[in-house]
């Protein structure tokens, strides 16, 4: 299905690119998150008017993604779970329980779904998570994972 993106879309396309693309990768995540357009002919015409537009948007986002990148770049979250004798996690640290840390200690929002952690984070220790904030700006945080004693 060929459609026209709206957006920089990592590893993709940028923006007012024609692309193929499987349909329903088209309809159910480009579409939907107004990525990207059905490449009719009016659409085509309509997305070369605003160009320039969309791409002053992409930089405000990406500038944006820039100064968020630099406030949590190379910082340590410390997060503290149970843990049995061979520190292994009961359960294991989730995208969504890392958006809602970076939440409490920078009033930064961040969806989990931006959140990559680079190995499943199921023991004590150090750990490194990409966030991907953007098409072109990625930060890396560090999650220090410790040991609970008790059932809070």
């Amino acid at each position: 299905m060929k459609v026209i993106l709206l957006e920089n879309v990592k590893r993709i396309g940028s923006i007012g690119e024609v692309i193929d693309v499987k349909r329903g990768f088209a309809r159910n995540f480009l579409i939907a998150n107004k990525k990207a357009l059905y490449a009719s002919k009016e659409n085509i015409k309509e997305v070369e008017k605003i160009k320039a537009d969309l791409s002053k948007k992409d930089n405000e986002r990406k500038q944006e993604a820039t100064n968020i990148a630099e406030q949590i770049n190379k910082k340590e979250y410390l997060v503290q779970k149970l843990s049995t004798e061979n520190n292994e996690l009961y359960g294991s640290v989730k995208p969504t329980e890392i958006s809602k840390l970076i939440q409490e200690e920078n009033k930064i929002e961040i969806k989990p779904s931006m959140i990559q952690p680079v190995e499943e984070i199921k023991s004590l220790g150090k750990f490194k998570v990409k966030i991907s904030l953007h098409s072109e700006v990625d930060a890396e945080i560090v999650i220090n994972v410790t040991s609970a004693d008790t059932i809070q």
